[in-house]
């Protein structure tokens, strides 16, 4: 395969028809899903029996979160709270950050770098249709090896967010939005809600 050298960094860069892949082509489905007022327990026990440590929160059947194994670990045995009495939608991690099933994969790339993840829900018209990570791309495109070396520097910084625009669900409306907009006391508002908070000021 022939490759395009990247002048900024040094690294080789897959041609085309490998930037091309779309993320319906690698990911992994059906996603594992857990309901965000069930117990950490459960949850745990869902991982365990599916042998996979990230679950994709659902409200009925919107995403609005994620919860990883290293979510267990940080916030329930480290912390040392009851996992049969912690609900998942208070330690799942959020805002949520998707991928359509129809973007490039160099698009998943951009959004794991930018806010230090490797795995993201891909969600279609507000519902979950599968995950991709960079496991997935690798196995995908070898071609793409390069991409992985941010792994490692990505398992030693906690998760930052960077997007000001996402998907999930409003915090004041509570309804599931393609455009959630991250304001400034720290809230992420669908279009509706937020025009109205600009009205108020």
């Amino acid at each position: 395969m022939a490759k395009i050298s990247d002048v900024h960094s040094g690294s080789e860069i897959p041609e085309k028809s490998e930037v091309s892949l779309l993320v319906k082509e690698i990911m992994s489905k059906p996603a594992l899903t857990v309901d965000y007022n069930k117990t950490a327990r459960a949850a745990a026990v869902i991982m365990k029996k599916a042998r996979r440590g990230f679950l994709v929160v659902i409200k009925k059947v919107k995403p609005i979160g994620v919860l990883s194994d290293s979510d267990l670990i940080n916030k329930i045995i480290v912390k040392k709270r009851d996992a049969a009495k912690t609900r998942v939608k208070d330690i799942m991690s959020k805002p949520l950050i998707t991928i359509p099933s129809g973007a490039y994969v160099m698009d998943v790339v951009k959004k794991m770098k930018k806010s230090n993840i490797h795995r993201l829900p891909v969600v279609d018209k507000g519902r979950v249709v599968g995950v991709v990570s960079l496991t997935d791309i690798a196995r995908a495109s070898p071609e793409m090896y390069y991409l992985l070396g941010y792994r490692q520097e990505m398992k030693k910084s906690p998760m930052v967010i960077k997007e000001r625009f996402t998907s999930g669900i409003c915090d004041s409306c509570g309804n599931y939005s393609e455009h959630l907009e991250h304001v400034f006391d720290d809230r992420w508002l669908c279009e509706v809600c937020k025009d109205e908070m600009e009205d108020e000021y």
